[in-house]
């Protein structure tokens, strides 16, 4: 331990003393969607531990384990970027249908409020949504 005079003069020539240097991140971080989506798909391959991954992006894997519930739960997407966004499924058509089926007979039938309306099938659907609204007005 300094004599009681050196670490008077030690602090006044700047020395603070001990000085602890903390490496990462401190205090909360905003993650981007995108990014918690990437992490959570990350955790969520075969043979992969969770802390391991939340190590890599430096995060406690409780924070990771409450983004995979919320994947789970429906509340954070974690479709993939790739192909449209992971949302369509792709079509595939067995054999070509060589007849052209005729609609022309084809109704579309309509209950609101004790009215009942018949309506072509090639009605717009915007057309129907329209009617459906004014018939609901009525009661």
């Amino acid at each position: 331990m300094c004599p009681e005079g050196e670490a008077h003069e030690d602090r006044m020539n700047g020395f603070a003393g001990r000085l602890e240097i903390i490496e990462g991140p401190s205090g909360r971080r905003t993650w981007p969607d995108a990014v918690k989506a990437q992490i959570v798909r990350e955790s969520l391959e075969p043979g992969v531990c969770v802390s391991e991954v939340a190590r890599r992006h430096r995060m406690s894997p409780q924070h990771l384990t409450l983004w995979r519930r919320a994947a789970r739960e429906g509340r954070l997407s974690v479709e993939s970027d790739e192909n449209g966004g992971g949302r369509f499924v792709p079509l595939a058509v067995e054999g070509v249908r060589s007849e052209v089926q005729s609609v022309a007979n084809d109704r579309i039938v309509i209950e609101v409020n004790g009215v009942v309306l018949k309506l072509p099938a090639e009605i717009r659907a915007s057309r129907i949504a329209e009617i459906v609204s004014a018939l609901e007005a009525r009661r």
